[in-house]
């Protein structure tokens, strides 16, 4: 496999599919009548779509649904598996009436399948048990005015890797916890006193190498305009939200960062002790542990002045709007959510449970654990709308606009990485997510 694909690999197991999103926004007709599932006689073959990402991951899956078979004979599950590459072009590509009785979909792309009417509410054909113990973060990210599309088996979270041993000997002090944050300003001190003390004076990695036009650009970044106390969108508008004087300073902070930058070619800054400090996600925690041990502490994103913030959502599980079958549909779904199919995935990827019940058991992420850190900002949910300053994990924004809101915010912010004038470069995405939300009529979901 190649670095890039690894490094495209790595991002889809936070969620973050890579394809153009913005292409959604133009699919289908948008809007119509109610979604038309039928709840059938809970007996039968139902047909699964998923995609195929890690092969733990696929693995996994597939036990999952070698079990639900072999356990009862009411209902039979046929697994489909689409690469991950081409999984969101497909669904958006297929008549509703095309689609599966279950499909796996990444959490932004929700709200634009439940407008394009290729999504059904769930909330009558799973259990009231599989719901209460979603995760309040995870139900969010799978929620439209009122109604559930979607839940997932797990969520994810961004997070500052550092080094412990290059910290102590640049005298950093460093956070942690949520509750003794970096600021903007402290973090832009500790990068300055890093420098002085490495080889090249470029002690931060970013995943520069990802490249930022792209999901991870929002996911990863998008946590600095919501911890500044802006948002991507607020009440159907960006102008005002996005581009707001807060965020624009916010932003020229993010550039000042780039000079201590290590671009990160190889993908081993961090783990070989180039940096002492990596702005990613849980998923490196695997070969960050391993590479350095006890030298490995995990702290928040720093406070631009509205609390720290953190992206969080995933790929989730929902019932396609017009099968004939939902009641066996939400019979699968139970099971796939249960504790010992959630264990057995989030084992297989290293992601953070996303029911109650898994993530209190998980040796990772439970109270005491290494990656405590992102079970923590998880329990502070935002939603995608009240972005307070006592809450942390925030849902990107629960639209069918969303797939244009990614595009704009992640081009303007490749761009001020690049040296654009920050204030020009969010005013030039603002106004545009903003004519396309005019020229779609606000998005309304009926």
């Amino acid at each position: 496999m190649s670095s890039t694909s690894r490094k495209y690999r790595r991002t889809a197991c936070a969620g973050l599919a890579l394809v153009p999103l913005v292409a959604l926004a133009a699919c289908g007709s948008g809007g119509g009548s109610d979604a038309s599932a039928e709840a059938g006689s809970g007996k039968g073959t139902i047909s699964v779509w998923a995609h195929q990402g890690q092969k733990n991951e696929t693995s996994a899956l597939q036990n999952a649904v070698k079990s639900f078979n072999s356990s009862q004979n009411k209902v039979k599950v046929d697994l489909k598996l689409i690469p991950d590459t081409d999984y969101t072009k497909t669904i958006t590509a297929t008549d509703a009436s095309e689609l599966p009785d279950v499909m796996e979909f990444d959490g932004p792309t929700m709200a634009n399948f439940v407008y394009n009417n290729k999504l059904a509410p769930i909330d009558t054909y799973v259990s009231a048990k599989t719901m209460s113990n979603a995760t309040d973060a995870n139900k969010a990210q799978g929620e439209v005015d009122g109604k559930h599309y979607g839940l997932g088996m797990y969520d994810s979270g961004l997070g500052i890797y550092g080094n412990k041993k290059l910290l102590d000997a640049a005298g950093v002090k460093y956070p942690t916890g949520l509750s003794d944050d970096w600021t903007a300003a402290e973090f832009t001190a500790a990068l300055k006193a890093l420098k002085a003390k490495d080889a090249d004076g470029k002690p931060l990695d970013l995943q520069e190498t990802a490249g930022y036009a792209n999901e991870w650009g929002t996911y990863g970044f998008a946590p600095i305009v919501w911890s500044a106390g802006g948002s991507l969108i607020k009440d159907g508008k960006a102008e005002g939200a996005l581009d707001a004087p807060a965020v624009v300073s916010a932003m020229k902070t993010f550039q000042s960062w780039k000079t201590y930058v290590d671009p990160n070619t190889d993908g081993n800054a961090f783990a070989k002790g180039r940096v002492a400090l990596s702005w990613v996600g849980h998923w490196m925690y695997p070969a960050y542990s391993e590479a350095l041990g006890d030298d490995l502490v995990v702290l928040p994103l720093p406070d631009f002045g509205n609390g720290p913030k953190t992206g969080q959502g995933s790929w989730a599980w929902g019932i396609g709007a017009d099968t004939k079958n939902a009641k066996a549909a939400g019979t699968f779904l139970d099971t796939l959510l249960d504790d010992a199919n959630v264990t057995a995935m989030t084992t297989a990827n290293g992601a953070v449970p996303a029911t109650r019940t898994a993530l209190a058991k998980s040796e990772l992420y439970k109270q005491g654990g290494p990656l405590q850190l992102f079970s923590d900002q998880l329990a502070k949910p935002c939603g995608d709308s009240d972005i307070t300053k006592s809450c942390v994990a925030v849902t990107r924004p629960v639209t069918p606009g969303y797939p244009v809101i990614t595009a704009k915010f992640s081009e303007a912010l490749n761009s001020v990485y690049g040296g654009a004038d920050p204030k020009s470069a969010l005013e030039k995405a603002a106004r545009a997510i903003d004519r396309d939300f005019s020229d779609n009529a606000g998005y309304k979901i009926p």
